[in-house]
């Protein structure tokens, strides 16, 4: 669905990161979820290089992004947000009770298993780069998270999806984790999580969440020239 200002669901986002965050910041989890789900949403928008206005901290506590607001609840954490949006879409929760347990043990180990060590991969190459602890870390760091891939790859196996036939928010939560090493080559040894990304990544819920993030950034860029 487009981002339709007048939504009763609205979400928060930056309208500017560097480029190698574009694409790649949580709200576009929320956004993913409601374009599988069909439904319309808002963006509230934040300046990531100026304070958060005071009455933010009412709906992210923490200042990050995104939060959440639909007509009965207001949330924040992209888990969170994500398995509200799923309670009613079977697209991303099943309605079997046992299939919908699993998709939410996929989702929590994206964020709790795996994410964690790609993240402090990203703080070194980014944020750390050319530091001297930093080089002494990144290979026990590669060698983990190659070690959770490994176990990722096999818990996969053949199927299309982590439970199965079906695509569900597990999915949806684990492909955007695993996009943090996009271009390292970590991934590269495991066909198939290679081609489970993929196949995520070509669902048009996807493609159009993805848009839809990179459009607020480009509407900055434009704003600001």
């Amino acid at each position: 669905m487009p981002v339709d200002p007048k939504a009763s669901v609205r979400i928060s986002a930056f309208n500017w990161v560097p480029p190698f965050a574009q694409g790649r910041v949580r709200d576009l989890r929320p956004r993913w979820a409601l374009e599988e789900a069909g439904i319309p949403y808002a963006v509230r928008k934040l300046d990531p290089r100026t304070e958060r206005p005071a009455d933010y901290f009412q709906e992210q506590p923490f200042g990050q992004v995104p939060s959440y607001h639909d007509d009965t609840v207001s949330l924040f954490e992209s888990g969170a947000i994500v398995l509200h949006i799923g309670r009613d879409c079977e697209a991303l929760l099943p309605a079997d009770p046992a299939a919908r347990a699993r998709s939410t043990a996929w989702l929590i180990a994206a964020l709790n298993s795996v994410e964690p060590f790609l993240m402090q991969l990203a703080t070194i190459d980014i944020f750390a780069a050319g530091e001297e602890w930093a080089k002494l870390r990144r290979p026990g760091v590669v060698e983990m998270i190659d070690k959770r891939l490994s176990r990722l790859s096999d818990a996969l196996g053949e199927k299309p999806y982590l439970d199965g036939d079906r695509f569900t928010a597990g999915d949806l939560m684990m492909t955007t984790v695993l996009r943090m090493i996009d271009g390292k080559g970590l991934i590269d040894p495991y066909p198939n999580l290679v081609a489970y990304t993929a196949r995520c990544q070509a669902r048009p819920a996807f493609q159009a969440a993805l848009a839809a993030q990179i459009a607020d950034f480009e509407e900055r860029e434009t704003v600001s020239a």
